[in-house]
């Protein structure tokens, strides 16, 4: 079997994963009180992402059950654990990893599933950090002239976002994340984000589930608790890269301080051409090379439909 519709779909097994439907899934939840106002999914929802009130109780209320089920059990046996070694409990953050595609709507799921998972009682303090900020700054990849592959595996300081994750799963008391600016398409110098051991830490980005480059050294996934790949067919992704760069173009993009400020001026269809040629000359190569082929090491898999609705759910077995 395949997930996805694209040519570039990859095969994924299925007897390492249950296949649940979307009505299947939604049955999960029954008599779960839906704990956010339309106003409130409306902040979270992302450009272009279908977010509802029916998407929230049928596909993420069931989710953020399934995850602070996850983080209780991951809580009770560190407590067990350091009660059998006769130890003070240590134990540590429950760190949920999502990734996914430009595009494809990761980091709405992210926000709302911290919105969700801070109110079930096990889990009321929930960080989120995004890896955008551990990229290089815009000089440094100058530098090494990669700006064309921003976002690529390469682009990033793998080790800085290591040491951060491993800090978080040591118990570190304090440990501070760098801030992105996507206004600046930069790093913002000297501000920090800073994590004081909640409960959960959820941590978004392209390449979360990235092997490491070397063999002896340790993959960012491998401090996961449990992870998340957004799944889309490419050409589906495609077309919400360009719908959401023609949003932007009459929005954020006129910004003066924007660094895309030099694309809201483009007419209708010079822009259209614009972002599908960013789509098929980066975003697209980094998709087929380095995402999608990370797909198969995540929990659970969202594949997403055409409308941006969940229409089935993948969750590997234990």
């Amino acid at each position: 079997m395949t997930v996805g519709t694209g040519s570039a779909a990859l095969p994924l097994s299925l007897s390492l994963y249950r296949e649940i439907s979307r009505s299947d899934w939604a049955r999960l939840a029954p008599g779960m009180a839906q704990p956010l106002t339309a106003g409130e999914i409306a902040q979270i929802r992302g450009l272009g992402d279908r977010l509802d009130m029916d998407e929230v109780r049928e596909v993420y209320l069931p989710l953020s059950r399934l995850l602070s089920l996850y983080a209780t059990a991951a809580k009770s046996l560190g407590a067990a654990t350091s009660g059998f070694l006769a130890e003070p409990d240590t134990t540590t953050p429950f760190v949920l990893g999502i990734a996914g595609s430009v595009a494809v709507g990761k980091s709405t799921v992210a926000r709302l599933l911290q919105e969700l998972l801070s109110r079930w009682p096990d889990t009321p303090r929930v960080e989120l950090v995004t890896t955008d900020g551990f990229l290089h700054p815009n000089a440094e990849l100058e530098r090494r002239g990669l700006m064309r592959r921003k976002g690529f595996p390469e682009s990033y300081d793998r080790r800085a976002l290591r040491d951060f994750l491993t800090q978080v799963k040591s118990g570190a008391d304090e440990v501070r994340a760098p801030i992105y600016s996507h206004l600046r398409y930069d790093i913002v110098p000297d501000q920090h984000v800073t994590v004081r051991r909640p409960d959960v830490v959820i941590v978004e980005g392209l390449n979360v589930l990235q092997p490491p480059p070397g063999s002896d050294r340790v993959s960012i996934s491998e401090l996961f608790d449990f992870s998340i790949y957004v799944d889309a067919a490419p050409d589906i992704i495609a077309q919400w890269y360009v719908d959401r760069f023609m949003t932007l173009r009459q929005s954020a993009f006129r910004n003066p301080s924007s660094y895309f400020n030099v694309y809201a001026q483009l007419g209708d269809e010079e822009a259209a051409a614009t972002a599908l040629r960013i789509w098929n000359e980066i975003n697209l190569p980094n998709l087929l090379e380095n995402v999608l082929p990370t797909r198969h090491r995540a929990t659970l898999v969202l594949q997403k439909t055409v409308d941006h609705t969940v229409g089935g759910v993948l969750l590997r077995k234990l």
